[in-house]
C-alpha cells in the first residue's frame, strides 16, 4: 500500500512539474492565441493580453515635459484580472514569448508586457514577429526570437507622446473658449484641414460654361457614339458659348454622308495593380465594397488572426499582416502564386516579371504586401466558413494579389474620325484582345465599345445630334477613399491610423456625411479657425509631415526621441500660452427662433450641435422638445400647390428635396428642383420609388412575421397537445 501510495504521489510531482515545463506565448488576441496554440502543440500554453496593458492615464496629461517628457504609465482599468493571470502564467512558465503583432503598436505591447512580467529586456531574446500566422511561418519565428527592438518602442512611445501633448493641451482650451467635448489632435486637425480647405474650393469656384456634342452616327444598320473633335483639321478643347455652337451647327447638314477621313487601328496594354497595401486596401474596400476604413481594418485583422475552416485546417490566418506600407512579395508567394495561374487559367497568364509597385516617400517595407497566406485557398472553396463581410474582403485581396502575379489586359483600340464641311467628330472604340489578369479580376476590366468595321473613305449618316450645355465642376468633396490618399500622399500619419483619425472627426460632430461625401460643420469650422489661428504648426500638413518623417527616422535608430518631442514642444508651448491670453471667447450663443414650444409654449432656441444646428426649448432640460430647422429653396410644391419644398435628409444623411406637408404630401426628389424641371416634369420623384420599396419591404416583413406567428402557434398546439 506504501509503495503503491509513493508511486502515485511520484507521479503526480512529476505531471505538476512538467505543467510548470509549459513555454508561455502572449499575443494580443484570444483569436489569434487559439490558433497559435494549435500549431506550436502541448509544450506551449497561448494566452492573450487583449491589446496594451499599460496606458497613459486619462484623467491627467501623464508626461512630465519638466523631465525629458517621461511618460506616466499605469495599468489599464479593468485589465487587473489579466495583469494577474499572465503575472501567474509566466511565474510557472519555463519560458516566456512576446508575440504581439510586428509593428511599432506591437512592440510596444511587448515593452509593457516584459515590464508588468518583471523581464529582463537587455538580454533576453523572448520577441518573436511572424508577417502571417500559417503553422510553417509561426513555427519557424520561434526558430529566431530576438531581444525587443527599443527604436521600435521609442518611436511609437514618442507619437503616442506627442498627440497627448497636442490634444490635453488644446482641447482644454477649446472647451473654454468655445464649447465642451470639442478635441484637437495631430493628424486629426490636418485631415479636418484638408476637408474645409476642399469646401472653401468648392464654395468659392466660379463655373466656366461650355457645351458638347453626344452625336449618333450609322454605319449600315448599326449604330454608334462620337463626339465634337475640332473644326478645319484642328482640334477644338472647348466650345464656349450657344453662339459658337450655333456656327458649327450652321456647317452642318444631317440630311448628307458624312466622310470617314481618318481610321487608326492600335494595340495596348493594362497593367495589374501591385497587391495591396494598408492605404490601398482601405481605398478600394471603400470605393468596391462601400465599407468604411475602421470596417475594413476591423475585418481585415479577422482574416489575420485566423478564421476556424474546420476539418484538418481548423483555425488559420488567411492573410498576411495588413498593416504594411510595402507592395514586396516573398519569393515563395511568388513561386505559389505562378504555379497556381498556371493551373487554373493557363502559361499564358503567368507575368515572368510580376508588376512591382513603387513605395511611397518614407515608406519602411518592413512587411510584404497584404496577400492571402495560400493562394490555392481560393475565395469560393471557403465562403461557406467566412461572414459576408470576409468573404467580401478577402475575396478582394486574394483577387488583387493574383492579378498583380498576371500578365497585362490586351486591347484592340480603333480611332475613327468623321467630318462633314471641315467639322470633325471622333469615335473611339476597345475590345479585350487578351483578358490577362483581368482573368482573375473582373472588377478591373474596362467594358468593350465595339465600333462598326469601317475604312478610310467609308460614309456614314447622321443619326442624332444634340449640343449640351454644361458648366465646369470644382473638385469633388473628399470620401472616405479619396482623404485617405490624400493623408497618405501627403505623408501625413500613418494608414493604421487613418481609421482611427476618420471616426474622430465625425463622432465629434466636426464632419457630416452627404452621398458618402464629407461636409464640414460649423463647428468644425469654428475649431479649426482656432486651431489654424494660435496653432498653425499643428494645422500645418508640411510640418505634420516633417514630424512623421523624423518618427520614421527614431524607428531606424538614426533619431533621438526625446529631441523630436523636444524641437515640437518648445515652440507649441509658447503658442499655448499666448493662445490662453488672447483666444477671446467665441460666440456660439443660443439665438431666439422666432417661435414658441408648442409643448409647453417657451421660447424656441436656436442651438448648434454636432450635427449642425437646430431648434430646442428654452427649457430644456425640463422640456427637450427639438425641431429640425426647415431649409425652403423658394418653390411650391409640384403636387399638392400648398407646401413649400423644402431640403431634407435621410437616416444616412443624404440630402433630398419634399413637401413641407408631409405626410399629407408625399412629393420628393433626389435632385433640387427647379421651376424648369418641375414646368416640364423632368425632376425625378425619387420618392415614390422610395415609397415603392418601403411598402415592399413592409409587405415582405408582416409576411415573415406571419409565418414566425403560424409556426409558433402550431408548436405551442402540437405541446399542449402532448401535455
Amino acid at each position: 500500500m506504501v509503495e503503491k501510495t509513493e508511486k502515485k504521489v511520484t507521479k503526480k510531482r512529476r505531471t505538476t512539474s512538467s505543467a510548470k515545463q509549459k513555454n508561455l506565448v502572449i499575443v494580443e488576441s484570444p483569436s489569434k492565441a487559439k490558433t497559435i496554440e494549435k500549431y506550436l502543440g502541448p509544450n506551449y500554453k497561448v494566452v492573450a493580453s487583449i491589446g496594451h496593458i499599460r496606458d497613459l492615464p486619462k484623467s491627467q496629461m501623464g508626461v512630465d515635459t519638466e523631465n525629458e517628457y517621461e511618460p506616466k504609465y499605469i495599468n489599464i482599468r479593468g485589465k487587473g484580472d489579466i495583469i494577474k493571470g499572465l503575472k501567474k502564467d509566466a511565474k510557472a512558465a519555463k519560458h516566456v514569448y512576446l508575440a504581439s503583432d510586428p509593428d511599432r503598436e506591437g512592440e510596444s505591447i511587448a515593452w509593457h508586457l516584459a515590464h508588468i512580467l518583471e523581464l529582463d529586456i537587455s538580454s533576453d531574446e523572448n520577441r518573436v514577429v511572424f508577417n502571417e500566422i500559417t503553422k510553417d511561418t509561426v513555427k519557424d519565428a520561434f526558430k529566431r526570437p530576438r531581444k525587443i527592438n527599443m527604436d521600435l518602442v521609442d518611436a511609437q512611445q514618442a507619437r503616442r507622446i506627442l498627440d497627448r501633448l497636442v490634444g490635453y493641451s488644446i482641447s482644454p482650451l477649446l472647451w473654454k473658449k468655445i464649447k465642451k467635448g470639442l478635441s484637437a489632435g495631430r493628424v486629426q486637425s490636418v485631415a479636418l484641414g484638408l476637408i474645409i480647405d476642399r469646401e472653401n474650393e468648392i464654395q468659392a469656384f466660379e463655373p466656366e460654361e461650355y457645351w458638347e456634342f453626344p452625336t449618333e452616327f450609322k454605319k449600315g444598320a448599326k449604330k454608334f457614339k462620337a463626339n465634337f473633335y475640332g473644326l478645319d483639321d484642328k482640334r477644338v478643347d472647348k466650345v464656349p458659348d450657344n453662339e459658337a455652337v450655333q456656327a458649327i451647327m450652321k456647317r452642318l447638314n444631317k440630311a448628307e454622308l458624312f466622310d470617314v477621313t481618318g481610321v487608326v487601328k492600335s494595340e495596348g496594354k493594362n497593367n495589374p495593380s501591385p497587391a495591396f497595401t494598408t492605404s490601398t486596401l482601405q481605398q478600394t474596400a471603400n470605393t468596391q465594397l462601400n465599407f468604411q476604413a475602421r470596417r475594413t481594418m476591423s475585418t481585415a485583422q479577422q482574416l489575420y488572426e485566423g478564421i476556424n475552416l474546420g476539418g484538418r485546417d481548423g483555425s488559420v490566418g488567411l492573410i498576411t499582416y495588413m498593416r504594411t506600407d510595402s507592395t514586396r512579395i516573398s519569393s515563395v508567394a511568388k513561386n505559389d502564386a505562378s504555379h497556381f495561374i498556371h493551373e487554373e487559367y493557363g502559361a499564358e497568364y503567368a507575368a515572368t516579371k510580376p508588376v512591382q509597385g513603387k513605395l511611397p516617400e518614407g515608406a519602411q517595407d518592413a512587411h510584404e504586401a497584404v496577400r492571402p497566406t495560400s493562394v490555392y485557398r481560393t475565395p469560393a472553396s471557403i465562403k461557406d466558413k467566412l461572414t459576408n463581410d470576409q468573404f467580401k474582403l478577402y475575396q478582394l485581396i486574394w483577387s488583387r494579389f493574383v492579378a498583380s502575379q498576371m500578365t497585362p489586359e490586351i486591347i484592340d483600340r480603333v480611332r475613327v474620325t468623321i467630318e462633314q464641311n471641315g467639322v470633325m467628330f471622333r469615335a473611339n472604340g476597345a475590345t479585350t484582345k487578351f483578358a490577362g489578369y483581368t482573368k482573375a479580376y473582373p472588377a478591373a476590366k474596362a467594358k468593350d465599345n465595339v465600333l462598326p468595321e469601317m475604312d478610310e473613305g467609308d460614309t456614314v449618316t447622321m443619326a442624332s445630334i444634340n449640343p449640351e450645355q454644361k458648366f465646369t465642376q470644382p473638385k469633388p468633396r473628399y470620401t472616405e477613399a479619396a482623404l485617405v490618399k490624400a493623408l497618405e500622399e501627403a505623408g501625413v500619419g500613418r494608414p493604421s491610423t487613418y481609421a482611427a483619425t476618420i471616426e474622430t472627426i465625425k463622432t465629434r460632430g466636426y464632419v457630416r456625411i452627404d452621398a458618402k461625401k464629407f461636409i464640414p460643420t460649423e463647428i468644425g469650422k469654428m475649431v479649426q479657425d482656432a486651431v489654424r489661428a494660435y496653432f498653425p504648426d499643428v494645422a500645418d500638413l508640411k510640418f505634420t509631415a516633417k514630424i512623421e518623417g523624423e518618427l520614421d527616422n527614431v524607428e531606424t535608430g538614426s533619431e533621438e526621441w526625446v529631441r523630436v518631442v523636444d524641437e515640437f514642444y518648445k515652440p507649441f508651448r509658447v503658442e499655448l500660452t499666448k493662445a490662453e491670453v488672447e483666444m477671446e471667447k467665441m460666440v456660439v450663443k443660443d439665438k431666439l427662433a422666432g417661435e414658441n414650444c408648442e409643448i409647453c409654449g417657451a421660447p424656441m432656441l436656436e442651438r448648434l450641435g454636432r450635427y449642425g444646428k437646430f431648434f430646442a426649448c428654452s427649457r430644456f432640460p425640463d422640456c427637450r422638445n427639438t425641431k429640425t430647422i426647415v431649409k425652403e429653396i423658394g418653390l411650391l410644391c409640384p403636387k399638392c400647390h400648398q407646401g413649400q419644398i423644402i431640403e431634407r435628409k435621410t437616416k444616412r444623411g443624404r440630402t433630398f428635396y419634399g413637401c413641407s406637408r408631409y405626410p399629407d404630401c408625399d412629393f420628393t426628389s433626389w435632385d433640387k428642383p427647379t421651376e424648369k424641371t418641375l414646368a416640364d416634369g423632368t425632376t425625378p420623384k425619387a420618392g415614390e420609388e422610395a415609397t415603392k420599396q418601403s411598402t415592399a419591404k413592409k409587405a415582405t416583413t408582416k409576411k415573415t412575421a406571419t409565418k414566425k406567428a403560424t409556426t409558433r402557434n402550431r408548436t405551442t398546439k402540437k405541446a399542449v397537445a402532448k401535455k
